[in-house]
């Protein structure tokens, strides 16, 4: 479709940039001099500008030296994690959770999560991420949060088997209470967290519940080797059998990690009757010394999608989803000892349609296209550690860096403009949260929310 000066006047035009696009085959490519129309919240056409030199627009972008990409998807996170950064450092996985953050996070109020969410979704915007899927505790915070700070979510109220059906019963409920809200940028999934601290009978009603409701379950699951160890030492299954077992893979499911997916386990998931995808977030595997990594090429073989993500800033200590784009692509080529993989156009595809998908998203978001919903982000390469560009997927992926990010923009509004953002004051959030780190982080009473033992 081509815009006509004749239209009554669009909402946005961003003109001379250059375009990330997607093929038919879902290649990723670049169109030069480009313009992209927006209006009401959708992409109305993705043209030259010379075409749209005279069409009327409320508001108008000129880009020239910046990339416009889909804005980027953290597929798991736990966003008011923040408030832990650097908390718990160089510890084992066990004695990370135990002794530090799961005994810090029994002080949490809702406001702690609330203010937490601010500052993560501050990062998050500053980073270009439009979207993310978060799996955490007093959600009904969070969700305010996204619906005042303009972005994009899928939010799941986690829950333990210790909290008593309770705890199952909050997760379902937080999910049909605010499944569409914020004018339907906030989707909801059903967030049981992980096999080994959720029963096999709460896994099955999470489950029933799910396909009952039409609605996705996101989850831990086969985190890391440890844990696929320990289910088979002890009860003779991997975690991805137990999902199997308890029909969570008969539901739309979005398994956070993976990196302890055995080549047994890769049937099951390519035989799950609901669409199942896998968040992979390295960073966090190489600080935990985790021997592993997501199995991307396996999954990408069977036809599972690989979204990227961050995790929670205690163990990522960053909510930069370009590093974790990066690292996968490095990482991955490590692991699999072969440099022609991932490429900087097979990670670009992962960051963008392949974790819309993961994210259940696929057809809204993900790309820039007539009918997509306007999530982009402008990057300026015009900085000297990203000149010259000899190939410009490399240079997103290997060269650019967070801060490059220039104009972030979710459903057709700017949430942030030249780096300066425009719906969270981070100065006050910071304030606040400052006066509440004594009480937060104090740990001489000796509870803990659970006990990590895979």
């Amino acid at each position: 479709m081509t815009p006509s000066a004749a239209d009554s006047p669009v909402d946005l035009i961003i003109s001379a940039c250059t375009v990330l696009v997607h093929d038919d085959q879902e290649g990723v490519g670049f169109a030069e001099d480009a313009a992209i129309v927006v209006r009401g919240g959708v992409v109305e056409a993705v043209t030259t500008t010379a075409a749209v030199a005279d069409l009327p627009a409320v508001e108008r972008i000129e880009a020239h030296g910046q990339v416009a990409l889909p804005g980027l998807i953290n597929c798991h996170t736990h966003a008011p994690m923040v408030v832990l950064r650097g908390l718990a450092e160089d510890l084992p996985t066990e004695e990370w959770f135990n002794d530090v953050v799961w005994p810090a996070e029994s002080n949490l109020t809702e406001r702690d999560v609330e203010l937490g969410a601010r500052l993560a979704c501050a990062e998050m915007i500053r980073g270009g991420v439009t979207c993310f899927a978060d799996h955490y505790f007093a959600m009904d915070a969070v969700a305010r949060v996204v619906a005042e700070c303009g972005m994009r979510a899928l939010l799941g109220e986690a829950f333990f088997s210790s909290q008593g059906p309770e705890g199952r019963e909050r997760s379902l409920e937080f999910a049909l209470r605010h499944r569409g809200a914020a004018g339907g940028r906030i989707t909801t999934a059903l967030a049981p967290h992980a096999p080994y601290t959720v029963d096999d009978a709460d896994l099955a009603a999470t489950a029933g519940a799910a396909r009952e409701h039409g609605l996705p379950v996101h989850l831990h699951a086969a985190e890391n080797r440890d844990q696929t160890d320990a289910g088979l030492a002890r009860h003779g299954v991997t975690p991805i059998e137990v999902l199997q077992r308890t029909g969570i893979l008969d539901t739309d499911v979005l398994i956070a990690h993976g990196t302890g997916i055995t080549d047994g386990d890769l049937p099951l998931l390519e035989r799950a009757a609901g669409r199942t995808a896998v968040a992979c977030a390295p960073r966090g595997y190489l600080k935990f010394a985790w021997p592993g990594t997501t199995p991307v090429r396996a999954l990408r073989d069977i036809g599972v999608d690989v979204g990227l993500a961050t995790d929670g800033a205690a163990s990522n200590n960053s909510l930069d989803m370009w590093e974790s784009m990066a690292l996968t692509s490095l990482v991955q080529k490590s692991a699999e000892g072969d440099p022609r993989w991932l490429t900087s156009r097979q990670a670009l595809h992962h960051a963008t349609a392949q974790s819309a998908r993961a994210v259940g998203l696929g057809d809204t978001i993900g790309s820039i296209a007539p009918g997509r919903r306007a999530d982009l982000v402008l990057v300026d390469l015009t900085g000297p550690h990203t000149r010259p560009v000899h190939d410009l997927a490399a240079t997103l992926v290997h060269s650019a860096r967070s801060a490059d990010v220039r104009t972030t923009i979710v459903d057709g509004r700017v949430l942030m403009r030249e780096r300066h953002l425009l719906t969270i004051d981070v100065p006050d959030v910071v304030r606040e949260l400052e006066e509440r780190l004594p009480a937060l982080t104090d740990r001489g009473h000796g509870r803990r929310v659970q006990r990590y033992d895979p």
